[in-house]
């Protein structure tokens, strides 16, 4: 049995949404027009929740910065455009987050106009007290962006709870002194999420509210 917590961070992609096809998909045409080879989607997908230097970095070797700037704003252009197509919620999401009494807010690798955007596109954002993106933060695994949703909701890391489907999301809540959920249905390694040995884990959201 998971105890209720006061407070609850959530990751979007992989954890809330599984959005996958739109982001996989975005990023191989964008490397395809630049001449480049994406990896298989199932590989793809894998780096869903890292920022996308990272992504860029990690698929087209010796890239420059101004390349990653042009790919990232050709991405951001053919995501929005795909307007949350191939995008759906996982099972039991709505029910769970009109469940949980506690405070909720996000932790993303998304900007935080982006998150608002896509949660009220799926009627989740009523359930949201805060929406904290990465905007000029560093982005997971560093801790920067729990600590700003901390912050926005006055909360204390040990009265709050960090859902998450990668080993960044795990990392980043170890780092800002959270405890920390993982989801066993999203993107994430089982391995490597085991590595940070997660207080809890669930294979539907639903599980944290019992």
């Amino acid at each position: 049995m998971i105890p209720r917590f006061p407070v609850y961070l959530f990751d979007i992609d992989g954890t809330l949404l599984d959005s996958a096809p739109d982001i996989c998909a975005a990023q191989t045409e964008v490397l395809a027009a630049a001449g480049c080879l994406a990896p298989a989607f199932e590989s793809l997908r894998g780096y869903i929740g890292l920022d996308l230097p990272t992504v860029f970095r990690a698929m087209v070797p010796a890239i420059t910065d101004l390349d990653i700037k042009k790919l990232s704003d050709a991405y951001s252009l053919n995501y929005r455009a795909r307007k949350h197509g191939g995008t759906r919620p996982y099972p039991g999401v709505d029910e769970a987050l009109s469940s949980l009494s506690g405070r909720k807010s996000t932790a993303t690798t998304k900007s935080t106009a982006g998150t608002k955007l896509v949660l009220e596109h799926f009627g989740l954002l009523q359930y949201f007290d805060h929406i904290q993106g990465s905007d000029g933060l560093r982005c997971k695994p560093a801790p920067d962006v729990v600590l700003a949703a901390l912050a926005g909701l006055g909360a204390k890391p040990e009265e709050t709870l960090l859902v998450g489907d990668s080993p960044a999301d795990m990392e980043a809540g170890r780092a800002a002194g959270v405890r920390i959920c993982a989801v066993t249905y999203g993107y994430g390694n089982p391995v490597e999420l085991a590595k940070w040995q997660p207080d809890y884990q669930v294979s539907d959201l639903r599980e944290l509210v019992g």
